[in-house]
């Protein structure tokens, strides 16, 4: 078995008080899924566990009559994955809950950053609940409900049933805003198929693209108002930040933007210097970058991405026949310089 056969796929599950998240995690705690989740949650009695589903529990770790575990995070997230890993028969997946206000990053940089747990985990998605109805006051008067959005690559766009068409569209605009490369599904009281959340390899590179063939498509904005969509239109629609949904309007000005960057094929010299540099000088602003690469010379596709100044890329596939060469990189952060971005992208361009 190959390391990266056995490690465990780990989701990182953000949103605010009152998004879902509770209704999500009990979900994955009670129903007869068939499945081994290990559910890390900041409180456990926040959750409201039925004590009859309660198998048995030691101070910190409670098993669920479904094979389940849930615990609490009282310390250190990484003596607690370890605990976890001790146990015997294992999880198939493992779900980090951040409490409302937290910054997802430090519990995404856990599991890229730690050596040990890196061996044994791997960062499947971040995954962000948003409550239809509430996201626009959250957005004026927070800018971690902006982050979590960010930095989602699944957003779980909740308690649709309590806003109006026209609102849902409003509000479906403003995450494409923030982020248009995340993967957006519409519930009422956190019904998505676990399936859509769990185990979705949104960080495993290889998997990513296949997963979501949208990912990261191109930005074709001389057709790109062509066609209507009507409310259940499932293109996702990308843009970079100049350009918003068909007459739909983000619900209050985003701070965070997204710029979209294309090109030919890359000298692999030119271009790691480039991204090495961009992200050491603009980290703290640069919330995910994303990319997939065509370098010269190279037979396979290179797939790159990122949180904050942490990069990570990996060959992904030979590119098919007949497929453009092109090279696609998305920013998703704040104040960043678009122009310089698109000019010192474009002169990593092989000759």
């Amino acid at each position: 078995m190959s390391e990266a056969q056995t490690q465990i796929p780990v989701t990182v599950l953000t949103g605010y008080l009152g998004s879902g998240k509770t209704t999500l995690l009990n979900r994955i705690l009670s129903e007869n899924h068939g499945k081994r989740y290990a559910v890390i949650v900041n409180e456990f009695g926040e959750i409201g566990i039925d004590n009859d589903l309660i198998v048995e529990s030691d101070e910190e770790i409670y098993e669920m009559n479904n094979g389940c575990v849930c615990c609490t995070v009282r310390g250190d997230l990484i003596r607690v994955v370890e605990g976890l890993m001790r146990r015997p028969g294992r999880f198939d997946a493992i779900v980090v809950e951040t409490t409302g206000l937290a910054d997802p990053v430090p519990v995404a940089q856990t599991f890229f950053m730690d050596d040990d747990v890196r061996s044994k985990t791997k960062l499947d998605a971040v995954v962000a609940l948003v409550d239809a109805k509430h996201l626009p006051l959250r957005l004026k008067d927070s800018r971690e409900a902006e982050d979590q959005i960010a930095f989602a690559d699944v957003v779980v766009l909740n308690k649709t049933d309590l806003v109006d068409d026209e609102e849902l569209r409003s509000v479906e605009a403003t995450i494409r805003a923030i982020n248009p490369a995340a993967k957006i599904h519409r519930t009422e009281r956190a019904g998505v198929a676990l399936d859509q959340v769990l185990d979705r390899g949104a960080f495993d590179l290889s998997r990513a693209l296949e997963n979501d063939p949208h990912f990261l498509e191109a930005h074709d904005h001389d057709h790109d108002h062509d066609h209507e969509c009507g409310p259940d239109c499932d293109h996702d629609h990308h843009h970079d930040h100049h350009h918003h949904d068909h007459g739909v309007s983000p619900i209050h000005d985003v701070t965070v933007q997204s710029v979209s960057l294309r090109g030919g094929e890359m000298d692999s010299k030119k271009f790691f210097p480039w991204i090495e540099k961009i992200t050491q000088a603009e980290g703290p602003n640069i919330l995910r970058l994303k990319g997939i690469i065509a370098f010269k010379d190279d037979p396979d596709r290179y797939v790159i991405q990122g949180v904050h100044m942490i990069i990570e890329g990996d060959h992904q596939r030979a590119w098919k026949d007949g497929e453009n060469h092109d090279s696609r990189l998305v920013f998703i952060g704040r104040e960043l310089d678009a122009e310089k971005l698109k000019r010192t992208f474009e002169a990593c361009q092989a000759a």
